[in-house]
Formats: C-alpha cells, sequence, structure tokens
C-alpha cells in the first residue's frame, strides 16, 4: 500500500484580502505535508496523525492550539479528537484550556477506557499526566476578541487523515472553537460526526460545528464508503444534504483503497495532500 495523508486548515474566512496571509498558509500547509508524509513512511496512521495535527496546533496561522479563538467570557477552550480506524477506537478532549497539544491529550486517552473528557476533569487528566500550562493566545486573536472584527461565523479547524504502509487508516481533528462562542458550546471536532475512521475510509471535517453535528457527517460518508459509495459518491451525496439548511461544512478524507478526496460547501477550504508529491489549494 503506498502511504498517503491530507491535512486540511479550516476555511479561509480570516482577512481574506490578505494575500500575505494566503501566501503563509498555502506555504505552511505544504511543508506540513511534506515533514507528516516523510514520518508515515516509517510510522502508523495513527502515530502520523497525531504528529501532523500537532504541527498545525503548533502553527498560529490556524484555529487550534496556537492561536486558538477567544471565547466570549475571554477564555480559550479547544477540543481534539483522534480515531484509530484499525481498531475502531475513538479518543477525544472537549473545552480543555491551558494547553499546547489538545491532540497529545487525545492520543493518550487512546489507552483508557474512558476516552472521552471534558472542561475541568479533561484538564485535570493531562495535568496528572505531565501536560504542562501553555497559553495559547496570540496577540492577534485578542485584539480580534476586543475589537470583534470577525464575521458571526467563524469556521476554523486543523484535521488530517492518514493511511499507513499497512493499509490502516486513522483521523484527528482539533480546534480552537468558532470564537465568542458561549461557554461550555461544545464543537463537532471531538465527535464522530467531526471525526470518524474506520477500516474502510476516513474523515476530518471543519466548518460550523452544528451544521456538521445536524448532518452526522463524517460518520455518514464513512458509512457510505463501508458500504459500497466511492469516497467521492459518500461525499457528495452526504454534503448535498446540507442544502436544505445552507450546511456550512468541508471535509477530508482517504479510503483504504487509496481514494483521496475533499470537498466544501463554501469557499474556502485551505487543505494539502501528499502521496507522490505535495496537492495544495487555498
Amino acid at each position: 500500500m503506498v502511504p498517503k495523508i491530507i491535512i486540511q486548515g479550516g476555511f479561509f474566512s480570516e482577512s481574506t484580502a490578505n494575500n500575505e496571509v494566503k501566501r503563509s498558509k498555502q506555504k505552511a500547509l505544504k511543508k506540513i505535508a511534506e515533514q507528516s508524509h516523510a514520518y508515515l513512511l516509517s510510522h502508523t496512521a495513527v502515530e502520523t496523525v497525531v504528529y501532523a495535527v500537532a504541527l498545525l496546533e503548533d502553527c498560529e496561522l490556524f484555529n487550534a492550539g496556537l492561536g486558538s479563538q477567544i471565547q466570549s467570557d475571554g477564555k480559550i477552550r479547544m477540543s481534539a479528537a483522534l480515531m484509530d480506524g484499525h481498531t475502531q477506537r475513538f479518543s477525544g478532549v472537549i473545552n480543555i484550556e491551558d494547553i499546547q497539544n489538545p491532540i497529545h491529550v487525545a492520543s493518550l486517552l487512546m489507552d483508557y477506557n474512558d476516552r472521552v473528557l471534558g472542561g475541568p476533569e479533561a484538564l485535570s487528566f493531562a495535568r496528572k499526566n505531565g501536560f504542562r500550562f501553555y497559553d495559547p493566545e496570540t496577540v492577534e486573536r485578542r485584539l480580534d476578541y476586543e475589537l470583534k472584527l470577525k464575521q458571526t461565523v467563524r469556521t476554523g479547524t486543523v484535521g488530517c487523515v492518514a493511511l499507513d504502509a499497512q493499509g490502516h487508516l486513522a483521523a484527528g481533528t482539533s480546534t480552537g472553537g468558532k470564537g465568542f462562542e458561549v461557554p461550555g458550546r461544545i464543537s463537532d471536532s471531538a465527535t464522530v460526526a467531526g471525526n470518524y475512521a474506520n477500516a474502510f475510509a476516513g474523515i476530518s471535517c471543519t466548518g460550523v460545528g452544528e451544521d456538521i453535528v445536524s448532518a452526522a457527517l463524517a460518520a455518514k460518508i464513512v458509512t457510505r464508503v463501508t458500504d459500497g459509495f466511492s469516497l467521492q459518491e459518500a461525499t457528495d451525496k452526504t454534503m448535498a444534504e446540507l442544502k436544505p439548511y445552507d450546511g456550512f461544512a468541508g471535509i477530508i478524507g482517504i479510503t483504504s483503497k487509496g481514494e483521496i478526496y475533499h470537498s466544501d460547501t463554501h469557499p474556502y477550504m485551505v487543505w494539502a495532500a501528499y502521496s507522490t508529491l505535495v496537492e495544495t489549494f487555498l
């Protein structure tokens, strides 16, 4: 099996007139796709997804980890999930604070019976397992919050789907939220609606969490691939079901056959894929 990887950096809904930011995001995605593909050649799909999502979390250009959006009470709360398509195990953290890489906490939870934790309990688990305090706020995000310059609907997530040499799939997704949301709001990222994989396909979603949850988006696409649809057919059919309520979403995916596909309902989701070469879109 030829190892393949696809990553996404959410929708380009910020500073849309700033070409420098656009170029920076494209350059960052290309570099992370290259690094992650090189890592994939000697690691499993699960290990690679964690590696790639952590790199995305550490890049302040994206809304996950460093540079996450600030909620209405002035705090940053992040969510992340990991799913191993081979073992069918899902783990995640919801609304965790003061952590550098939520995907690393989600990964650690994979070995526990209680694999999805939220809020203070997620943070307590992280601290007990050696995750130190980290402030993910950037100057830009604070200015955005104070001046309320962002549009009402904010869409930002990062994610990765990988297919390793053994033919195993994994998907990971991380988000800093949509910005100015009510504290306690649950996004799709740490649910099977936003992040799902099995032996047949893996999907990572970005967009408006409520729309993605309403569509059960990732799980539905994977289920349709499992039932015999091609990845494109499954995605196109499922994305079309968002139209009645003008759902805002984007997906990246890979199947066990090596199909790679991406789709979005509104321009523009940013993504990069690597199989034998890097392909980027912004």
